[in-house]
């Protein structure tokens, strides 16, 4: 997802879009969120809205009432996970730290995240990095303003606001979270929503469940779809927003797509959620990049860090990790790593 959001309201997320078999062949399902009949016989579907996406999740279970308890389950599950994430709840752990810049005895769900963004940054030279919310902020009340410059916010604002990033300036562990640095501030919006998927999806195995897709905001695929082979999933055109631009297999698999069309900051469209932590910059690098995972943690952070990347250096880091990486180029070409 995203690097950063202020607004929930105002975050027009890219999707993915289900393609599920049925009788007669194959259906297409509604943008998530959206309203659907095509499902098979016990397969229980749930949508709503989960850290202010869209939210959906598809578990096949012969006995309807125990469904039905997994499903609950799962929302309490992510409930209690975005207590602890929210950007947008201030008695949320992770706006404590940004108020506060420490966190005595932080959940242990806090550590862990910060732990596989830690990861992702170093894997990816820094291009992940959950830091840029001071860049985010610097963006957003810029445009916020009647008479914003169309040229973008100061340089002396992003440099002051560069000043606070950097994902070294994070220090954790399961007594202590702390910034080295007055005036840093985390967003989760690249990874949180994976992770949120990638503990649901831990419930569900531990209760046997064989078949699910689940989407806490990025998508993870538990076996295939019932009966038919791996779910369909179809990756969201950018220059289309809701229509397909190509299908993939998933199962036991997760997959994550970013792109600075999902949020922009100005009418024009020029300036992104894209954040270059290095530049402060907004990146139209490529259209969209969309990561075939092992995780949904994996694929939300490294679908956010490759949309930075050079081409090369995005496959070097594909390769070395054995996923599956597309890029949407500007001149309108799919390439597959």
């Amino acid at each position: 997802m995203s690097q950063a959001t202020s607004n929930p309201a105002a975050l027009r997320r890219r999707r993915m879009i289900g393609i599920s078999a049925a009788a007669g062949g194959l259906a297409l399902l509604p943008p998530l969120g959206r309203r659907g009949n095509a499902k098979p016989p016990l397969l229980r579907i749930w949508r709503g809205a989960v850290l202010g996406a869209d939210a959906v999740l598809q578990i096949h279970h012969p006995d309807p009432a125990i469904a039905e308890r997994l499903i609950q389950a799962s929302l309490a599950e992510a409930e209690r996970l975005e207590r602890v994430l929210s950007l947008y709840r201030s008695d949320s752990a992770l706006a404590r730290l940004n108020r506060d810049g420490a966190l005595a005895d932080p959940p242990a769900d806090l550590v862990r995240l910060l732990g596989e963004a830690a990861l992702y940054s170093r894997l990816t030279s820094g291009a992940f990095d959950l830091t840029v919310q001071p860049l985010w902020d610097v963006y957003a009340s810029h445009f916020a303003q009647s008479d914003a410059d169309p040229a973008g916010p100061p340089a002396e604002a992003i440099a002051a606001a560069l000043a606070r990033v950097g994902h070294d300036r994070v220090e954790a562990d399961p007594a202590l979270v702390r910034f080295t640095r007055p005036g840093v501030a985390i967003t989760p919006n690249g990874i949180g929503q994976g992770y949120v998927t990638d503990r649901v999806v831990e419930l569900l195995l531990r209760e046997g469940i064989e078949h699910a897709l689940v989407d806490m905001g990025e998508t993870r695929a538990i076996g295939g779809y019932p009966g038919a082979g791996p779910w369909q999933i179809g990756l969201e055109d950018p220059a289309a927003p809701g229509q397909v631009a190509e299908t993939i297999p998933l199962a036991d698999c997760a997959v994550a797509t970013s792109g600075g069309y999902g949020t922009v900051f100005d009418p024009s469209g020029r300036f992104n959620h894209i954040l270059e932590p290095q530049t402060g910059r907004t990146s139209w690098r490529y259209k969209a990049v969309s990561v075939i995972a092992p995780s949904a943690t994996m694929a939300d952070a490294l679908s956010t860090a490759f949309c930075l990347m050079p081409l090369g250096r995005a496959q070097k880091v594909a390769r070395r990790l054995g996923i599956v990486a597309h890029f949407a180029l500007d001149d309108g070409r799919r390439l597959v790593q």
